[in-house]
């Protein structure tokens, strides 16, 4: 496929590898969907994650491999973390290597995008989430490709009731799971599990309804056209290589690939698709900045997780930090060495 149609449909692909996307089929509600129609299941459907016990996971931390982005901040003589994640992952990526462990034991303030283990932040999400009332129903030629996909993703009737924007960004993160990538293997809320357990302060950054504005059709008359592109997308095999690209990167703490995914993918070559990273992704690190900025003038040490997109080129997380006064240095990827002076 040329490389500007992967562009045009890259945006489901990006939500649900790199960006916040809700966790809107939990693993456990997968296994039960399974178990309600085994044969099917046996044939078409990938396994269901089993993930481990609390108790054995945390006793196997931390893991051998530290994988993803850090930089350490320093201001006021207090040291907080940034860390860079993606949504989906491998169930060996769940285990937080060593760098990674040792600056989230230092943190007083946990930070996520969201903080999924929050009831009430999962309780509004789910709110926000449903089809508003009076919203036209779908095309039926879109309707029925909705449904095929849902059959194809073994969820059942797990999405109903769900804005259909939101369906298709859970189907493609579903999707990657026959390449070995599942969304219940997403290191984020992994991270959220063990900063709970020790009783670390977890909060979130952003609310469940800005989340959801960002991956819906603003206008009732526009969902049916962003259905359509989020299907096309879903539908076409090359565009599951590039997530596959993106998500190795991150495992490859490759900075520089993430960095300049536009020029390997053919990304923001349109207007549109500019004015989309600038919505989805670079308009919101300003009050992330500050939000973290503003625990750490508290007198708090941060540990702050949100997707790897926001932490990359001259308006990440980093960048901005550092022209509040931050003292920034990166960790992982680990700085090249300076060069020996003869």
């Amino acid at each position: 496929m040329p490389v500007k149609l992967i562009a045009r449909r890259l945006p489901a692909v990006l939500s649900a590898v790199l960006l916040a996307v809700p966790l809107l089929v939990a693993p456990g509600l997968l296994r039960a969907q399974a178990l309600q129609d085994p044969p099917a299941a046996e044939a078409l459907c990938p396994p269901p994650a089993e993930p481990p016990a609390q108790a054995q996971w945390l006793q196997s931390l931390p893991g051998p491999v530290d994988r993803g982005l850090l930089w350490r901040i320093e201001k006021d003589g207090r040291v907080s973390h940034l860390y860079g994640t993606v949504h989906v992952g491998r169930p060996d990526w769940i285990r937080p290597g060593p760098r990674v462990m040792a600056a989230l034991a230092q943190a007083d303030r946990v930070a996520f995008e969201l903080d999924l283990l929050d009831p009430d932040v999962l309780q509004r999400l789910q709110r926000a989430a449903l089809v508003p009332a009076g919203q036209p129903d779908l095309p039926a030629d879109l309707s029925e490709r909705l449904a095929q996909q849902r059959s194809l993703a073994c969820v059942g009737g797990l999405l109903a009731g769900l804005r259909p924007e939101l369906q298709v960004i859970t189907l493609v993160s579903l999707s990657l799971r026959g390449d070995g990538l599942d969304p219940a293997w997403g290191i984020d809320g992994w991270l959220a599990r063990l900063a709970h357990a020790r009783r670390q302060t977890v909060l979130s950054l952003e609310t469940p309804e800005q989340q959801v504005a960002l991956l819906v059709a603003p206008r009732p008359a526009e969902v049916a056209a962003v259905v359509r592109r989020g299907l096309d997308e879903l539908e076409d095999p090359a565009t599951r290589r590039v997530a596959l690209r993106l998500a190795e990167h991150w495992a490859a703490s490759d900075l520089a690939a993430i960095e300049n995914f536009a020029q390997w993918c053919g990304c923001l070559e349109s207007e549109a698709e500019r004015q989309a990273h600038q919505a989805g992704v670079l308009a919101r690190n300003p009050a992330m900045a500050e939000r973290i900025a503003a625990l750490h003038q508290r007198g708090a040490r941060v540990f702050a997780a949100v997707g790897a997109l926001h932490m990359t080129g001259p308006e990440g997380l980093p960048a901005l930090l550092a022209r509040r006064g931050f003292q920034v240095e990166r960790v992982l990827p680990a700085p090249a060495p300076a060069p020996v002076r003869q």
